[in-house]
């Protein structure tokens, strides 16, 4: 069963310290846990702190507290069901549709926070005290430093980034300075505000010219929030060039239980 704490009144009062309107990332915030539930990033990157902080922090203790909950029961019930052979009861029993594969690594997330803190309409310099208020700061690496300097101030597995958060003017310096860093396999980088403003939009038709250029290298959809004059837009780029093939399904919309559905799912009943 799903967690998501950022729901809860505690964690909404803690925040709201955060809020500054004029950034318009009301909506974005639940966004990003949304999409951090979704994809199960190991590695997350900000760029520009603020109200959305806490937010994907807390999106991944929910999650890392999900998966250790998740695989110990995947493991049980394939232990129940592999003398018989996997089957549906098997898929649909909690956790349900779970994928044996996800399940062999440890899921570590953490994210890494970048910014100079030289914004005086941010609220990025109380990020930290929010953060240790939730008792989720364990989680997060603050690098203070401008996205121009920050490239060898990273960690350095940070070589490959799950995904990204950018909320900064440097958007188009860093897909041209970042991008290579994301994952080929499926990463995904989120860029604030590109849309309704001259700049942004010189920016979005250099993305679909790299995009014509390069092909299979991205996805691009841009999602604008049509009842707002500024700070109104989300771009999200999903990197493809080195995508893996996951031959999970038959035809109709059904599992295809394979000899390596059911190698992976003997390996993961073993770890626990």
């Amino acid at each position: 069963m799903r967690v998501d704490r950022t729901v809860s009144p505690e964690f909404q009062r803690v925040v709201t310290g955060l809020r500054v309107p004029e950034m318009g990332t009301d909506v974005v915030a639940p966004l990003l846990v949304n999409l951090v539930h979704l994809l199960r990033p190991a590695r997350v990157l900000e760029v520009g702190m603020g109200y959305t902080t806490p937010f994907l922090v807390a999106a991944l203790a929910d999650v890392r507290e999900q998966v250790a909950a998740e695989a110990p029961a995947l493991a049980a019930k394939t232990g129940r069901h592999l003398a018989g052979g996997l089957h549906d009861e098997w898929l649909n029993e909690e956790p349900a549709l779970a994928a044996p594969a996800f399940h062999l690594r440890p899921y570590e997330p953490r994210l890494v926070a970048v910014d100079d803190l030289s914004n005086p309409f941010s609220s990025a310099g109380r990020v930290l005290e929010v953060l240790r208020e939730l008792s989720v700061d364990e989680l997060v690496t603050v690098v203070n430093s401008d996205v121009r300097e920050c490239g060898d101030k990273l960690p350095a597995d940070y070589d490959v980034i799950d995904f990204a958060w950018v909320d900064a003017w440097e958007c188009l310096y860093f897909f041209e300075h970042f991008w290579e860093r994301i994952n080929p396999d499926g990463g995904v980088l989120l860029m604030h505000y590109l849309m309704t403003y001259p700049e942004g939009e010189a920016i979005l038709r250099y993305l679909r010219r790299f995009q014509q250029s390069n092909p299979g290298e991205l996805e691009m959809v841009n999602l604008l929030e049509p009842h707002k004059l500024t700070q109104n837009s989300v771009t999200m780029l999903r990197r493809t060039s080195g995508a893996r093939r996951l031959d999970y399904g038959a035809s109709g919309g059904t599992v295809k239980y394979s000899a390596a559905l059911r190698e992976a799912a003997e390996q993961q009943a073993r770890l626990f």
